[in-house]
């Protein structure tokens, strides 16, 4: 009997489907998309009004060959995949490869749940043809950029793979980013804190009403305070309220789940994608933050009933961005009376919790606080003290979600006009910050502030400049850094200067040399696919697409124009250009100049000028130097290399330095590579241990040699081989000895016999064994040997 067929994304989702419909059907998944344009070309015709080719990639032709086999005996077919602009295309890319009619019920649903499916399967609609063409405007856009723009990269900058519409702006904003922090210079202020105690015994926690810009006014203060009286001048309480969040949308739950969870953006949509095709939470990717009334409904229900009527507040929350891509809800739980779920890792069960929390907090009731503001008047000086706390008189939402940090807290009980005294008293020079470097989550939120993303592209943009390295996430240390402090002990006034670790960063990310060089390439020559607003309004383009009618070709037409015209610029711009020098200072033992450049591997620093009579030398930057912030002095300290470590009977001199391939100890001709420690610091008791396990391994891996012969016969780890003595990149030869000697001993082998088997003189004793060939079915023998005979080769 033919079944409905219904064709979803994943296999994950396509089970859940499954249970939910019934007998009748039968789902299958087309595992992503099916189609794309050729790898080889380009496979768009831009002579042709940017006609794209597509064709069934080759992973994906077995699955398209199951596909059709099943619609061909299916009653009716449902295309079901992800109500996204994604998700249409491949709808449309189904329909075309599958030769399915355009009326095929196209059925869309924003949760895995049985009344969502049932309800779609009665209310389809067909494939939106302006979705699709707003996705494919994308694409083919993405896809010029990519083909026309990475040879030029290739040919003009060391290390870019490539460049992109929204991948460059995002490089770009880490990059400025950086810049502004390295420009930023620190301006010190004197704060003023204090413990008072009033005549109860308890203390009161205050702060100066304002900084001092010097030390010496802190220090003139100190001393007023010496021999002033402290009396509580007003205390002013007022009632406060929060509101709690509207409930997550793709952006605000990667921000969430990375402050409170410490997930990645990548890691954070794999789960949630985990748990929608599980039928467990709504859509994954939106900007709506709207809930259906039924969810409304019941979270109203489930509060009620878990804190009582008065915890409950009705909201319906709007989505202020205009132009909002998805149709759908806010992402939520597809069953409010599951607090949590079982049966999961504990990662998913975590972000399972956070969602529920926060959609449950938007329909509950505000929170209710009590601020209070104590003021200390100070004899012989304007300056006050002032004493904050905030007390929750109704918790409200924050009875689920989001409780109230450890500052905020109780004041004592005090009454105007009474007198304090001063217990304990600093003023500490602090320091202006800079900027703070992006996380991940802060990078999407300002992506999607700027307008160049979309939810769907959130967490690709963010790892697609970190796979090109272009960026890299790092936790740093900080450094040891100074400050005045002045404390008043026994009436008396303490100075020092003690120390603290300003700087450290956890996950936090940095541009990559090369991104420096690329950025300032595009910024300079194709400002249109690194400018913020041109991408904007790019972004707004699609929409307009998708939503208003407007021709695709036409979006592509006035953006690959100007862009070609730059391509065709560029082809004029010299690597010397595009590697610019950035002079540090002057070698005091040489009287060179001393340079930093990016080259062929990398950036390095360069003592002396190509033109002059002695060549110049050079050293590779290390660890976190990068060719915008390094100093004179950290670049003359790569030269130290190599150092010397000691030198001994034995081995002779034994040196330490960093190589391509990392940090390594040389004796002679022979390299210990360094693992544990770097060269700098590298003793030499620890390199002759080194040493002492590099040649016990070496004697242990030696076979036999050969006098005046650098071939040898090793121990390797698939068995013993003859090396031909070359190393890798100038014609290595390894030869296994079983494979052409059988059962013979590798220590009786003859000089002759070695050099036959690297010459391939000697036929192999054991061959590979060659899987049988499936007979082909009879009635398909005749098709598949059509399809796949080879033409004849021509005669030259």
């Amino acid at each position: 009997m033919a079944k409905n067929l219904v064709i979803v994304e994943s296999p994950a989702k396509a089970k859940t489907i499954e249970k939910f419909l019934g007998k009748d059907y039968v789902v299958k998944s087309s595992i992503g998309h099916i189609r794309d344009m050729p790898k080889k070309n380009m496979g768009i015709d831009i002579e042709n009004n940017f006609e794209p080719t597509y064709e069934v990639t080759t992973d994906k032709k077995k699955v398209v060959a199951e596909l059709r086999k099943a619609v061909k005996t299916a009653e009716k077919v449902y295309l079901a995949t992800d109500e996204d602009r994604e998700g249409e295309a491949i709808a449309w890319h189904l329909l075309e490869a599958l030769k399915l009619p355009k009326d095929t019920p196209r059925i869309v649903f924003h949760e895995i749940t049985k009344g969502a499916i049932t309800n779609a399967i009665i209310e389809p609609r067909t494939v939106d043809y302006h979705l699709v063409d707003a996705q494919q405007a994308r694409r083919i856009i993405d896809r010029l950029v990519g083909f026309e723009i990475s040879p030029v990269l290739w040919r003009k900058i060391s290390g870019a793979r490539s460049a992109g519409r929204v991948q460059s702006p995002v490089m770009r904003l880490v990059v400025e980013r950086e810049r502004e922090i390295a420009q930023h210079s620190a301006v010190s202020t004197y704060k003023v804190k204090a413990e008072l105690v009033n005549d109860s015994g308890e203390v009161l926690d205050v702060k100066l009403n304002k900084d001092f810009a010097t030390k010496d006014e802190a220090l003139a203060f100190s001393t007023k305070l010496l021999s002033a009286d402290l009396t509580v001048a007003s205390i002013e309480k007022k009632p406060s309220k929060r509101a709690p969040k509207a409930p997550f949308i793709t952006s605000t739950l990667q921000q969430e789940a990375s402050q409170k969870l410490g997930f990645s953006v990548k890691q954070t949509m794999t789960i949630a994608q985990n748990l929608y095709r599980e039928g467990s939470i709504t859509y994954m990717r939106t900007d709506s933050v709207t809930l259906s009334e039924t969810a409304i409904e019941a979270a109203g229900k489930v509060i009620e009933q878990e804190f009582g009527a008065e915890y409950h507040h009705l909201r319906r929350f709007k989505t202020k961005d205009t132009g909002a891509q998805e149709a759908h809800e806010a992402i939520r739980p597809t069953d409010l009376t599951k607090s949590s779920i079982y049966g999961v890792d504990e990662q998913t069960a975590k972000l399972y919790s956070l969602i529920y929390k926060r959609t449950l907090a938007s329909q509950m009731s505000d929170a209710q606080l009590q601020k209070t503001q104590i003021k200390i008047r100070i004899s012989a000086t304007d300056e006050l003290f002032l004493a904050n706390g905030e007390v929750l008189t109704f918790p409200g939402f924050l009875k689920v979600y989001d409780y109230l940090s450890a500052d905020d807290k109780l004041l004592p009980d005090l009454q105007e006009g009474r007198a304090l005294t001063l217990a304990s008293f600093a003023a500490r020079e602090s320091f202006s910050r800079a900027k703070p470097r992006y996380t991940e989550a802060s990078l999407v939120k300002k992506i999607e502030e700027m307008g160049i993303g979309r939810p769907s592209t959130f967490a690709t943009m963010v790892s697609t400049v970190q796979d090109r390295n272009y960026v890299t996430k790092e936790t740093r240390e900080g450094v040891e850094r100074e400050y005045d402090l002045i404390e008043i002990n026994d009436n008396a006034i303490v100075e020092s200067r003690p120390s603290e670790t300003t700087g450290a960063e956890k996950n936090k990310l940095f541009p990559t040399n090369v991104a420096y060089l690329l950025n300032d390439f595009l910024v300079k020559n194709f400002s249109n696919i690194i400018d913020y607003e041109f991408t904007a309004k790019l972004e707004s383009d699609f929409d307009t697409v998708a939503t208003q009618n407007v021709p695709w070709k036409s979006v592509v037409k006035n953006f690959y124009d100007p862009f070609h015209a730059q391509i065709e610029a560029a082809a004029d711009i010299s690597r010397e250009e595009t590697h610019g020098m950035r002079e540090l200072g002057e070698d005091p033992k040489s009287g060179k100049p001393v340079s930093v450049r990016f080259g062929r591997y990398g950036a390095f620093a360069q003592i002396g000028h190509k033109d002059d009579k002695d060549k110049p030398t050079f050293a590779a930057l290390r660890g976190t130097l990068d060719i915008e912030t390094i100093t004179l002095d950290e670049a003359l300290e790569l030269f130290n290399m190599p150092r010397t470590v000691g030198e001994t009977d034995d081995y002779g001199v034994i040196k330490a330095n960093y190589g391509r391939f990392g940090p390594y100890i040389q004796y002679g001709k022979k390299y210990v590579s360094l693992k544990e420690h770097t060269p700098e610091e590298v003793d030499l008791p620890t390199a002759l241990e080194l040493i002492a396990a590099k040649e016990k391994f070496d004697a242990e891996r030696i076979i036999k040699t050969f006098d005046d012969s650098e071939i040898q016969v090793l121990n390797g780890r698939f068995g013993p081989y003859i090396w031909n003595g070359k190393k890798r990149g100038s014609g290595q030869k390894n030869i296994t000895i079983k494979k052409i000697f059988g059962d013979k001993e590798p220590a009786d082998l003859t000089l002759e016999e070695c050099k036959k088997a690297i010459s391939g003189k000697l036929k192999p004793k054991t061959k590979a064994k060659k899987r049988k060939k499936a007979a082909p079915k009879k009635a398909t023998a005749k098709k598949a040997t059509s399809k796949t005979t080879k033409k004849p080769a021509k005669k030259k």
